[in-house]
């Protein structure tokens, strides 16, 4: 094994964790082999693993965010003009909020504040489409090729949809008491090491109680998948021989809510029964990007036109992406 291949496997991975739930199951007379014992372990693992990578990554990541407070990124962005500002406030978006719900009243912020529109949507689907826990994560399961090919799709799809939404000039579709609330940034003072630290430690604390549920759910969701759901149907429902299996796990993703901790291990679990990796990416980009609670929340901020507009850009590019994937899948992989 390579140092790579180590790195990926049993430091991102994990796996030595489920060699050590495996024997210490089969020490109580489980039998791993089974359904049930699988999915003890199965369940097991993966939330342990998760839950370690959660921590750590909302850590660092908090501490780099510390460094952007609402203030400073609005200054960052209005420094750009055009799509070098779309680009960079989707590459700002990475180092925000794990989930959409938490990114829109940034949004609202950033709208009010005057920045452009199309600016604005950029953040607002790259912010829980694409961050660095993702990154992580995915590079632990799927390996670092997959990882950062998603991540790049996912930039390109805040990049093109905010400049989309910008060309078209949909400014009255935002609701008034937005574009009227005016300057409504907040006071950033430099922080110390220390302070910084304590935010970091407050934001895991802070982020873990809101996530872990989803991370129970989607969990056990897999390990279910994992062990009693028969190969063959989910070979026949998103795999190769459905042509519509991007499309149908886009439109099933659309409603639920979670973040990418939470989707990854039900996209584990399809992996391993073989459904086709463009068609399991595609459902994790829906559920982060499109859940319903986070429409209801965007509605508030903006009129139908431009909501119908954002999920029709969301919608189209996250399909694409999944056929593309699929593509490169059957081709290089």
């Amino acid at each position: 094994m390579g140092l790579w291949e180590f790195f990926q496997d049993e430091i991102l991975g994990m796996k030595w964790l489920n060699r050590l739930i495996g024997k210490f199951l089969s020490l109580l007379g489980i039998d791993i082999g089974g359904r049930f014992g699988g999915s003890i372990q199965f369940f097991l693992y993966d939330v342990i693993k998760i839950t370690v990578l959660l921590c750590l990554l909302i850590f660092i990541i908090s501490y780099i965010q510390s460094y952007f407070p609402p203030e400073r990124s609005k200054k960052i962005l209005g420094r750009f003009h055009g799509i070098g500002a779309n680009i960079i406030s989707a590459l700002l978006g990475t180092v925000t909020p794990f989930c959409s719900c938490s990114s829109i009243p940034l949004f609202i912020g950033f709208t009010g504040a005057g920045l452009p529109l199309g600016v604005t949507f950029s953040f607002l689907i790259s912010s829980p489409m694409v961050d660095l826990g993702s990154l992580v994560l995915l590079m632990s399961i799927f390996g670092a090729k997959v990882a950062l090919i998603y991540v790049l799709v996912g930039l390109i799809i805040a990049i093109a949809g905010g400049t989309i939404i910008e060309k078209l000039h949909m400014e009255k579709y935002v609701e008034d008491y937005i574009l009227t609330a005016g300057n409504v940034d907040i006071d950033s003072p430099s922080l110390t090491r220390s302070e910084r630290l304590k935010y970091a430690k407050e934001q895991v604390f802070s982020t873990f109680k809101k996530v872990f549920p989803y991370i129970l759910v989607g969990v056990g969701i897999g390990a279910v998948i994992h062990n009693w759901i028969p190969e063959r149907w989910i070979e026949t429902i998103l795999g190769s021989s459905n042509p519509f299996g991007v499309i149908l796990a886009t439109l099933v993703g659309v409603p639920m809510y979670a973040d990418i901790f939470g989707t990854i291990p039900v996209a584990e679990a399809l992996l391993a029964k073989g459904a086709q990796l463009g068609t399991i990416l595609a459902f994790m980009m829906a559920v982060t990007t499109l859940s319903l609670p986070s429409m209801i929340m965007l509605r508030k901020a903006v009129k139908p036109k431009l909501l119908a507009l954002f999920i029709g850009i969301c919608t189209g590019g996250i399909i694409l992406v999944g056929y593309l994937f699929n593509i490169f899948q059957f081709l290089f992989i």
